[in-house]
């Protein structure tokens, strides 16, 4: 099966492709995403430094850990200075880029993240500036462009409409999800979207068309990992997302997005202790290690048996860096953007 053959394909030929392969990836599938990751960055994996500024959250996801509706979670804010210190660190490290991800947490107001951005792009101007806070209006993705940020990641979730439905309350709908993605695209952001695998309700259906949706956004950045149960949630007792799966997916994406930055999940990682070697081995090509403060990270509890410590986190930068030049790759401590990338 050649690129283009894959690249043509509709929603039914990918779910049978997709349903075929469910337990490993096709050798052909697995060549093929390696060739075009090497054709585009070589061997580089690109460093990303995560902080995960706050688990208060005012959506109701029903898979989330950090939901609205989650209980027996200590919830934490970090403060700016605090922020600013996780900055500081991670630019010692060698980190220039900076992901400031958290729940949509009323408290960080649009202008409160400007003041933040700000400070950031002001004391390091070098490096790229990330935010994950989700679903705003057009104007406030512009004030926060405009304060400095670069990137923006808003995972998707799931491209069906009715699996969007099954898995979020009713006021959040994937109409608004999706036009929160172009909004950012248009005004200049690197965009990331992505998706779970084996979330609950999920048919190979459902996966394809998180493909095709990715090919008619063309985002810069795709996030990808399996569906892991919280605890706290609804859908504890649902079986958590395959391994196997999820690398087909990586792979895939690689195949119909070739420039695309796709990160090796620290979900992947939680559930397969060499998962995020299997990722990069198929065209992931990004790692986020943790700058967050140590007394907060097992709080920022997405799903059950979150890696919070060791090569997950600032401390474990030269084991993982170790990790990855073992598996064959080069660690990329640089701003790392999307090769087409023009903007700032």
């Amino acid at each position: 099966m050649t690129t283009a053959e894959l690249r043509g394909m509709g929603e039914s030929e990918l779910a049978a492709l997709i349903a075929a392969n469910s337990e490993s990836t096709d050798h052909d599938i697995a060549e093929s995403a390696e060739r075009i990751r090497e054709e585009h960055f070589g061997r580089s994996v690109f460093f990303r430094g995560l902080i995960e500024f706050t688990n208060y959250c005012a959506r109701g996801c029903y898979y989330c850990g950090i939901s609205r509706d989650a209980k027996g979670l200590c919830r934490y804010r970090l403060g700016d200075d605090e922020i600013l210190g996780c900055c500081k660190n991670g630019y010692a490290l060698g980190f220039h880029t900076f992901v400031l991800q958290g729940g949509e947490d009323p408290y960080f107001t649009t202008e409160r993240m400007c003041r933040i951005v700000a400070a950031i792009r002001e004391r390091y101007p070098d490096c790229a500036i990330s935010l994950s806070i989700g679903e705003r209006c057009r104007e406030d993705y512009r004030a926060l462009f405009d304060a400095g940020a670069n990137r923006y990641l808003l995972r998707h979730e799931t491209a069906t409409n009715t699996h969007y439905r099954l898995l979020h309350p009713t006021e959040m709908n994937f109409e608004n999800r999706k036009r929160c993605l172009y909004d950012l695209r248009e005004i200049g952001y690197q965009v990331g979207a992505g998706f779970m695998v084996g979330s609950p309700h999920q048919m190979p259906e459902d996966l394809a068309r998180d493909l095709l949706f990715l090919k008619e956004l063309r985002p810069h950045m795709v996030g990808i990992g399996p569906f892991v149960p919280s605890g706290a949630t609804r859908f504890a007792a649902e079986p958590g997302g395959s391994v196997p799966l999820t690398l087909l997916m990586v792979a895939l994406t690689r195949i119909l997005l070739p420039q695309a930055l796709l990160p090796s999940t620290t979900a992947l990682g939680s559930i397969d202790e060499h998962g995020r070697e299997k990722a990069i081995s198929l065209g992931a090509n990004v790692v986020m290690p943790n700058l967050s403060p140590s007394a907060h990270r097992a709080d920022y509890a997405l799903y059950n048996g979150k890696i919070s410590a060791g090569d997950e986190t600032a401390e474990g930068v030269q084991k993982l860096s170790a990790r990855i030049r073992a598996a064959g790759f080069e660690p990329d401590f640089g701003r790392g953007d999307h090769p087409a990338w023009r903007g700032t």
